[in-house]
């Protein structure tokens, strides 16, 4: 199957082509030219399946035997071997655990599975140098797309992260790491951080230099995985006989649109969804957008969740791919944002009523979700980090010590291995061809 850019629909590319480069030429993200829609059969008997087994038969029909059927499988198997819950909780509402991957956050899922694929395409190609995966992470990413890719022959990583901005968990998950890890801390926000990634793939002599590639959402290596956990959110309430005849809804936190573009894809693909929540904190460009039909960028503002301060939301070109118009997302989404403030009086009120923990990016979700869903509706908030990812601030809030599981504390005695740049292009380049 072909895959044409957002930009340029004449601009045409295999998977191969796609997922190595990452971003289209003219700037454009990748999509499929078609997306197949699964038997209804298939969806009916989801309740009988493994994790795995749904996450292969999801990735098979979504990539179209691009990938032959023994590797796919060997891929996804790999990928996909962890649990992902659907917990019930006190209050009565449904929560999808996506942290319990080996560094405790949703980007576990898109990471693995596209450090597979990577890897597999390389070996198809021993003429290849060095591939270098470059990405900008205000904590989550860089520490997933590090550990997914650690110690991989043939691949080096570059994690480029903004001073002061991320949290002491999230960056020696990444920052400790060394070998074929470098941790690059860029004086300036994420968006400079993106800005600097976005370059280098538009700098020809870089280009012509080294094999540049990036994990960032804009990847569709990304997009595909986390799909599958949309459908398992619904095996799960198949499984248990639940009557989602009322309209299924899922709340997303959102900040580059990658996990919400995933669930639109899900839906395209057959999933039986009413509609989706998107749910922003301050940097709510999105939630703008919703509400006014104006898509306008601006300067990052720093949050207690740190994965959701987004400026500039880079998958908001797939949104507009998949749903055709403005009038279109508005029947598809609807849009809250929230600050700080109310960031923290959701997570201490439902860990006072209900005794669940939700960490700030999940309780956007939890209390969107809370507050959109109508009667008879069955809601789904997606639970993006582990509280324990913020340790320190999330003591702060419930005034109760947070245990650190063994998965995050293994990190904590590594040595920081960081390089410091300013914010500019020049001396990120210089640095690259450096490492060559």
């Amino acid at each position: 199957m072909n895959y044409y850019s957002t930009t340029d629909l004449r601009h045409k590319a295999t998977l191969e082509q796609a997922v190595i480069k990452g971003l289209a030429p003219d700037g454009g993200l990748y999509m499929p030219q078609k997306v197949p829609v699964l038997p209804a059969a298939f969806l009916r008997n989801m309740g009988e399946m493994t994790l795995q087994e749904v996450a292969y038969a999801i990735a098979s029909y979504a990539l179209q035997g691009d990938v032959p059927t023994d590797v796919l499988h060997d891929i996804v198997f790999d990928a996909f071997d962890f649990d992902i819950p659907l917990v019930k909780t006190p209050g009565g509402h449904y929560v999808l655990e996506l942290f319990h991957g080996p560094t405790m956050a949703f980007k576990d899922v898109g990471t693995r599975f596209m450090a597979r694929l990577l890897d597999y395409y390389r070996t198809r190609h021993p003429e290849w140098s060095t591939l270098n995966v470059l990405v900008p992470t205000s904590g989550d990413t860089g520490s997933a797309v590090a550990n997914s890719f650690h110690k991989m022959p043939g691949v080096n990583v570059y994690v480029l992260f903004p001073r002061g901005a991320v949290g002491k968990i999230q960056k020696v998950q990444f920052a400790t790491l060394g070998g074929n890890v470098t941790a690059i801390e860029v004086n300036g926000t994420f968006d400079d951080c993106k800005s600097l990634v976005e370059e280098a793939f538009m700098d020809a002599e870089l280009n012509g230099e080294m094999r540049l590639t990036s994990a960032m959402s804009i990847n569709y290596a990304r997009i595909v995985p986390q799909m599958v956990y949309y459908f398992w959110a619904y095996a799960q309430l198949v499984k248990r006989k639940e009557d989602v005849s009322g309209g299924l809804v899922f709340a997303v936190p959102c900040s580059n649109l990658g996990n919400l573009s995933s669930g639109l894809m899900a839906q395209a693909m057959g999933l039986p969804v009413k509609r989706f929540i998107s749910v922003e904190n301050q940097n709510n460009i999105f939630y703008n957008y919703v509400k006014t039909g104006v898509f306008r960028p601006k300067p990052t503002q720093y949050s207690i969740a740190p994965a959701l301060d987004a400026g500039c939301p880079n998958n908001f070109g797939r949104i507009l791919d998949l749903l055709g118009s403005y009038d279109n997302v508005c029947r598809h989404i609807h849009a809250y944002s929230y600050d700080d403030n109310q960031i923290i009086e959701t997570i201490m009120r439902t860990y006072d009523d209900e005794g669940y923990l939700l960490d700030p990016h999940s309780a956007v979700a939890y209390r969107a979700m809370a507050e959109d869903l109508k009667p008879g509706e069955t809601g789904v908030a997606l639970a993006t980090a582990h509280p324990a990812k913020l340790k320190h601030l999330m003591e702060n809030i419930i005034e109760e010590p947070v245990l650190l599981p063994s998965q995050l504390a293994q990190f904590l005695d590594g040595e920081l291995r960081v390089k410091k740049i300013p914010n500019g292009f020049t001396a990120f380049k210089r640095l690259l061809l450096s490492n060559r």
